[in-house]
């Protein structure tokens, strides 16, 4: 049985633990520290197994719920129950091009809006649904946003979207169409987010803003969850009632919510039994927008603000609202941050696509080229077992990709033309 949200547990990620918090709480009342929700690790080992989760029919990331905060929603909220059971595949051509013999994808641009983000919303629309919430805000570059407005349409809330005026305009119609309630903030991602959470405190707006609203993790651990089970699926390597944990798993990173969410995840697996290991994260970031590669390179745990320039404006943040969660995720597990330039970026684009076939968004190319660059300098040992992680899809920004492939030449139709075009 799912828990009952009376019965839910936070612990701090600066201090420790806390009792007594009056919902809806999102940051510690001590520290102002980003909250973790505490999973009942004994009632899990009591009540559920491997063998348990993988008997259910529900494909989707309410497969496990017996490891989630919340109530499973109705069936009558169609796209919030479609969310996760995204594909893990290996990618054998580009895994000879990077030198390593093991890489897998985890393509979570597959996802009803096509962004990792769908798995936050949807759980936080279900604790909006627990809560008897109507209305819910949220900051966003576009992705979080469009994964907002697409769970609220589903279960018929109300999802205000604060977003900068410079979003793309692909994530903008997303937007619209979905019947958000969008606002164009003057301004980049922080100045959103801080109206995000003013209008939280002074408006009584439930809000959804990654970093802030500690139910996010909850919905991006999930990918640990299909990683873990599906790894075992496919290899038939996992020990007698386990799953299996990858050597590594390679994140872009913005805010640091989606590496600290995955590494919770695998933490939890982890302390419940169900599988040997806590893989290594590593965690790319752009070199323009670095604040926490800066601290990990510093070995400092003091997150300094940058001022942040990138083409791949979903992970372009000033200060990293779940940065501590980020941090952690690289230096708990043995893991490692490193940069690349919006130039690699580009040039990760079309490399990605044809050497597997998915077609990502800037954000999700820096991973690539992070993973590439992880390679060449010995960063990722060529026999680990690597998973990296797609969090959106590419035609999120058609105009960035396409200043990564040129212009395709324009011919008459005739056969002449066409060998000409061909040589």
């Amino acid at each position: 049985m799912v828990e009952l949200v009376s019965q839910i547990k936070y612990a701090c990620s600066r201090c420790g633990s806390l009792a007594g918090l009056v919902e809806p709480v999102y940051l510690c009342p001590l520290c102002c520290g980003n909250l973790d929700v505490v999973l009942d690790a004994e009632r899990v080992r009591r009540e559920h197994s491997p063998a348990s989760i993988g008997a259910g029919t529900d494909a989707s990331l309410w497969r496990y719920a017996a490891l989630l905060p919340v109530q499973v929603p109705p069936l009558t909220t169609a796209a919030l129950r479609s969310v996760g059971g995204t594909p893990l595949f290996p990618v054998s051509r580009l895994q000879q091009h990077c030198g390593l013999r093991d890489v897998w994808i985890k393509d979570d641009s597959r996802l009803p809006t096509a962004s990792f983000k769908d798995r936050a919303s949807a759980v936080v629309v279900a604790r909006a649904l627990d809560q008897g919430v109507t209305r819910l805000i949220t900051a966003s570059t576009g992705n979080a946003g469009a994964a907002l407005a697409g769970m609220a349409a589903a279960a018929g809330l109300e999802a205000i979207i604060l977003v900068p005026e410079s979003a793309p305009p692909a994530k903008i119609a997303q937007l619209l169409t979905f019947g958000a309630r969008l606002i164009l903030v003057k301004g980049n991602y922080d100045a959103a987010f801080k109206l995000s959470l003013q209008a939280a405190r002074e408006l009584g707006i439930y809000c959804r803003s990654t970093g802030y609203n500690p139910f996010t993790l909850e919905g991006k651990k999930t990918a640990a969850f299909e990683i873990a089970e599906q790894l075992c699926a496919s290899t038939g390597e996992g020990a007698r009632g386990m799953w299996t944990a990858p050597d590594c798993v390679v994140v872009s990173v913005g805010d640091g919510n989606i590496i600290g969410g995955v590494h919770k995840g695998f933490k939890e697996l982890h302390a419940i039994g169900w599988i040997g290991r806590v893989p290594r994260m590593i965690g790319v970031q752009a070199s323009g927008s670095a604040a926490i590669y800066n601290a990990f390179a510093a070995q400092s745990a003091e997150i300094a603000p940058v001022v942040a320039h990138t083409v791949a404006d979903s992970i372009a943040a000033d200060f990293p609202a779940d940065g501590l969660h980020g941090l952690q995720a690289a230096t708990q597990s043995g893991g490692a941050y490193l940069t690349v330039t919006d130039a690699e970026i580009l040039a990760a684009i079309p490399e990605l696509a044809r050497f597997t076939g998915v077609f990502a968004e800037p954000s999700c190319a820096a991973a690539y080229a992070g993973l590439v660059k992880a390679a060449r300098s010995g960063l990722v040992a060529a026999q680990e077992r690597v998973v990296l992680l797609i969090t959106g899809s590419g035609l999120k920004d058609v105009a960035t990709a396409t200043r990564s492939v040129g212009a395709p030449p324009i011919i008459a139709p005739t056969i002449a033309e066409l060998r000409h075009a061909l040589t």
